[in-house]
């Protein structure tokens, strides 16, 4: 029988400064940097530091944690960071970025009553990555529900393989919140599949993220899939350690999910036989 042989893909594995909430991006360095992950995806949100580039590149330097990717602002909390104008919030996303080193701005579809942004939203993010080196990943979102009511509150979709983009964000909570099947996703995205967001969930209205193996989404399957595909993009933990009662606890959930993805990545492949 052929010995297997064990291939690890190029993909980085980063933490998001998110996963640490409510502590600060600053502890997400930290953090990073004493559990070994290769870097961070910074969530640009309310805390200063994460909007102010030149901290960060402090932050980068002194824990020695690469800049990997930038979440552009586009939660409902983050309406006025850095701008009211969403085109202008994710120019500053790519100049972060580029000054940054990082590869990777992530960014959401607009909601519904963003209405001209959403009617310009695929050209101009088209145009926007003709501009630049950095990857436009546009992230699959979910329905947003009440009780038995669906409410579309985003467009063009919450299912972004409905529309052209260059590069995808996929998240498996947002999948499992959207209740649609995270590979069957995958396999829409093919090629321009660049940028993962890894937790887990069980269908809740609620985006859950909970640390991979904790629900019920195929997040071995997905890292499996990346190893033997030649994935060359960014993994990034973005969970949520709210309910950690400590601060010990929350970094053993974070090494947890660490350990997780990468035991998943490391795809065993059987040898071919001589």
């Amino acid at each position: 029988m052929a010995n297997p042989v064990v291939r690890v893909p190029d993909a980085k594995v980063a933490l998001s400064t998110a996963s640490v909430y409510p502590e600060s991006t600053a502890t997400a360095f930290e953090i990073a940097a004493r559990l070994g992950y290769d870097g961070v995806e910074v969530m640009v949100w309310t805390d200063p530091v994460s909007q102010d580039m030149e901290a960060l590149r402090r932050l980068s330097d002194y824990h020695r944690m690469p800049i990997l990717a930038i979440h552009a602002p586009c939660l409902l909390i983050t309406q006025r960071v850095w701008s009211t104008d969403p085109w202008v919030k994710l120019q500053r996303a790519r100049t972060a970025a580029e000054k940054l080193g990082a590869g990777t701005v992530v960014v959401h579809p607009p909601f519904r009553w963003q209405r001209q942004y959403a009617r310009d939203f695929v050209t101009g993010i088209w145009r926007m990555a003709d501009e630049t080196d950095v990857r436009f990943a546009v992230e699959n979102m979910y329905p947003w529900r009440y009780r038995d009511r669906e409410m579309l509150a985003y467009a063009p979709d919450w299912d972004v393989t409905k529309d052209d983009y260059r590069h995808f964000t996929i998240d498996l909570s947002h999948a499992a919140t959207a209740r649609s099947d995270a590979l069957e996703m995958v396999d829409r995205m093919g090629d321009r599949l660049g940028h993962v967001h890894l937790a887990d969930g069980k269908g809740s209205a609620k985006d859950e993220h909970l640390v991979p193996g904790r629900g019920n989404q195929p997040c071995a399957e997905l890292l499996e899939h990346l190893a033997l595909s030649g994935f060359d993009g960014h993994v990034v933990i973005e969970v949520n350690t709210r309910r950690a009662m400590s601060s010990a606890e929350r970094e053993a959930d974070l090494a947890e999910a660490l350990a997780f993805t990468r035991l998943h990545l490391a795809s065993a492949l059987q040898a071919p036989r001589p």
